[in-house]
């Protein structure tokens, strides 16, 4: 059986709103969603959910908190974010990735062995440096 997935927020997004995905990542996603706890989202999306609609960049149609609970109850997991994994999203191997979330998300999915489904570049190139496994959507 395959690994859990790990949605980056963007993926989180992409997913709410129904948008179109890679043949391969809806695959993935198909694939795991019966799986219980098969398709995971960090506690740290919250916040950025959260970031984006403080900022005006994300418009929702309720609380942002409101809206990420949904996320859960459509049958995606919480994702665990332990001290060991904060600390270690400042060792990650290379200097490519800027964002603190972004970082945050590689190190769970590294630490728990899940797959992080993402379309940053930052994240896909440390796959692809064999350092985190992704699903491009």
């Amino acid at each position: 059986m395959s690994r859990p997935i790990l949605l980056d927020t963007c993926a989180l997004l992409w997913i709410a709103n129904n948008e179109t995905l890679r043949p391969e990542a809806e695959a993935a996603l198909q694939q795991m969603a019966p799986v219980l706890d098969g398709i995971l989202v960090s506690p740290i999306s919250a916040w950025e959910i959260g970031q984006l609609a403080s900022r005006g960049r994300l418009r929702l149609a309720i609380d942002p908190l409101r809206w990420f609970q949904r996320s859960l109850d459509r049958g995606m997991a919480l994702a665990p974010l332990p001290v060991s994994v904060l600390v270690a999203s400042a060792f990650l191997p290379g200097d490519r990735l800027r964002d603190p979330a972004d970082k945050i998300l590689a190190a769970t999915a590294r630490q728990f062995g899940y797959r992080l489904m993402t379309r940053d570049l930052p994240l896909l190139d440390l796959s692809a440096e064999g350092h985190l496994d992704a699903i491009a959507c």
